[in-house]
């Protein structure tokens, strides 16, 4: 069994340590395609390590959510960053990072689902100071370029990719849920992640970000371009919402927002789910060569 394994994740690399943890993550559907067996530049951003050791009492909570019957929080302990996830029969995780650490311990029920949500929060914690962050959306290459499609659950992301798809040749799907955005010398790039919500797609890829489209339904479909303040409100509501209440993360998803809006343009899209809306935002970004 083996005692640790590597992930690269949008160029970040996540350590599993302890024989119960890489075997709990190999379970996960996703993760396979990012593990590696490099070590180079060995001390990774993120050390996920297993541990029996009860977990911190929260001395603040700063978010809380319920999904289905799995209810979450996310907060501080005293000398950190903490965050629980349980089931309504009682079975939970408990994460907590010490200040100013790369580790994140864990501990309690390593079932897949409570581990791949436990991830996703260790992960974006450790990416926050380093220009990147997961956001909630359904997003597509085209040209050699990504563009990001946002909304709230059950606006229509996935119904408007797949239509993309299904009518403009050459789109594919790069990530259906939750990408990760990173400013790489100054430009924006879309990562492939192991988290993709219920559609299966996990690509080690990246590609330059074109642009990013609110979507909302309407009986039409009308796209406009949004001035920057309307821009960075379209995008806000699509970060990680656990860490909108602590000021040292809020502050780090802040500027990679802000570069984002430096150099990519950001639209509202009112549409219909039809092939027309699809044709209507490809034109809009690209030009002429999404025509029939």
């Amino acid at each position: 069994m083996k005692n640790e394994q590597n992930y690269l994740i949008a160029g970040f690399r996540l350590r599993a340590e302890g024989d119960k943890l890489t075997a709990a993550m190999a379970t996960l559907q996703g993760f396979k395609v990012f593990a590696t067996d490099s070590r180079e530049g060995n001390e990774p951003l993120i050390r996920l390590v297993a541990t029996d050791e009860e977990a911190p009492a929260f001395s603040q909570e700063m978010y809380r959510s319920t999904v289905d019957d799995v209810t979450s929080r996310f907060g501080r302990y005293e000398d950190g960053y903490c965050f629980a996830s349980d089931y309504a029969d009682g079975r939970g995780i408990r994460m907590w990072n010490p200040q100013d650490t790369n580790v994140f311990y864990l501990s309690h029920d390593l079932d897949p689902r409570l581990l791949r949500f436990t991830c996703w929060i260790a992960f974006g914690i450790g990416i926050a100071p380093h220009d990147a962050v997961a956001i909630h959306t359904s997003v597509l290459t085209y040209q050699g370029k990504a563009v990001l499609f946002l909304g709230e659950s059950g606006t229509g992301k996935s119904t408007h990719t797949r239509l993309w798809r299904e009518y403009i040749p050459g789109a594919a799907l790069l990530n259906d849920d939750s990408p990760i955005v990173r400013i790489h010398d100054g430009v924006p790039y879309a990562y492939g992640s192991p988290w993709s919500g219920k559609t299966p797609c996990y690509k080690t890829e990246r590609y330059p970000l074109a642009a990013c489209v609110r979507l909302s339904q309407a009986p039409y479909n009308k796209m406009e371009r949004l001035s920057i303040p309307r821009a960075y409100a379209a995008l806000h509501p699509s970060c990680p919402p656990d860490f909108a209440y602590d000021d040292a993360l809020y502050d780090h998803i802040s500027r990679v927002l802000n570069a984002l809006l430096g150099s990519v343009t950001v639209y509202h899209l009112a549409c219909l789910p039809d092939e027309a809306a699809a044709r209507l935002s490809c034109t809009t970004i690209f030009g002429q060569s999404c025509a029939e």
